[in-house]
């Protein structure tokens, strides 16, 4: 009896010191993980060039480990996922970070901006907007503009604004991007309502605009819609900036347009996850991508009108005169954003399956 007490107790001691020692390995490995030179960073696929990567690596001596989503809504699932872990640094839409910050388990942190000394070069235009007012959660990296573009050659009608898509004279000749808001937007602004609108009986209406749309649209593509215009598939459509700017180097014919009843902005901005591993070395990442020459590269490359006051006197004069990349102040004080659409958001999904189906 005594030697299976002693045994027993053997056996409690073992299990005790077991588990005290891989406690200490994981508050360890916790600690090691945290000191790593890595940095995972998730956002759209070329939405940081490699050279800006390759700078920041050689520079700091981080690892970026780089992943990529197609939808900001794929981004939030995933990050949903992993409790917002597992990623440091990510680059999403503003719409997207005004979700996250009011959700009841917040998935991202306040940015420390004392550690981030390039924060003065963001330009003040950019700062306090819808999503984020004081921007406690959030950093702007760059802003996407829809313009429309055209081939005047195949249309001949003047077009200058959201309401010419709808003319019965460019059936079968559209191109749209592959997106429910985008697109949705389009016919709320048509009948004069607020991009964000979530009344049914006006999404009613909208959905009744878009069946009228619907004869002209012969592709959707959310990734490279210019393609469609450069190879005569399609002779107009709306795009990002970005894309426009390929379409007309694709085709120096083709014409851009701001649209009159104005044009839909996203404002993407650099957000640290809430359980991020390596938060210091997100701070570093996020300080590097606001230098203004880093800056300056990542506009030269991605096309996206660029945020940062100390990037422009590295701008080559081609980029600054291209209407897709740098677009005029009046534009941009009568942009739309779009905004969280709540228990609506349903609502959007079955219009966009409907009209896309027809």
């Amino acid at each position: 009896m005594l030697k299976k007490k002693f045994k027993v107790l053997s056996v409690v001691l073992a299990v005790s010191i077991a588990a005290f020692s891989l406690a200490g390995c994981g508050k360890s490995s916790s600690e090691n993980k945290s000191t790593e030179k890595v940095v995972n960073l998730f956002t759209w696929a070329n939405y940081v060039p490699d050279n800006v990567i390759k700078d920041f690596e050689k520079k700091t001596g981080i690892k970026v480990n780089y992943s990529n989503f197609a939808t900001n809504e794929e981004m939030l699932a995933k990050l949903q996922a992993v409790k917002g872990g597992e990623y440091d640094v990510i680059i999403c839409a503003d719409y997207m970070v005004q979700i996250m910050g009011k959700q009841k388990q917040v998935l991202i942190q306040p940015i420390d901006k004392s550690a981030i000394p390039n924060y003065k070069n963001i330009d003040k235009a950019y700062l306090g907007q819808y999503f984020d007012k004081t921007n406690k959660y959030s950093v702007p990296y760059s802003l996407g503009s829809e313009m429309i573009v055209y081939n005047p050659d195949k249309v001949k009608k003047d077009i200058k604004g959201i309401n010419d898509l709808w003319d019965p004279s460019l059936k079968g000749s559209e191109v749209l991007l592959d997106d429910p808001r985008s697109v949705i937007g389009m016919a709320l602004t048509k009948l004069g309502y607020s991009i964000n609108e979530t009344d049914t009986a006006k999404l009613a209406q909208a959905k009744e605009e878009l069946t009228k749309l619907r004869p002209n649209v012969k592709v959707f593509d959310a990734d490279t819609p210019h393609t469609s215009l450069i190879n005569g598939d399609t002779s107009i459509g709306v795009m990002w900036g970005s894309q426009a700017s390929a379409a007309i180097k694709g085709n120096p014919k083709l014409k851009i347009v701001y649209p009159q009843d104005g044009m839909q902005f996203e404002e993407d901005n650099l957000i640290v996850p809430v359980k991020a591993p390596h938060e210091k070395n997100a701070e570093t990442l996020i300080n590097f991508l606001l230098d203004g020459k880093e800056s300056s590269k990542v506009t030269t490359s991605i096309e996206y009108i660029n945020v940062n006051t100390a990037a422009k006197k590295y701008m080559p004069q081609e980029l600054l005169n291209n209407k897709a990349v740098y677009v005029p102040q009046e534009e941009l004080k009568k942009g739309k954003h779009l905004e969280d659409a709540g228990s609506a958001s349903k609502e959007f999904d079955s219009i966009w399956s409907e009209f896309k189906q027809q």
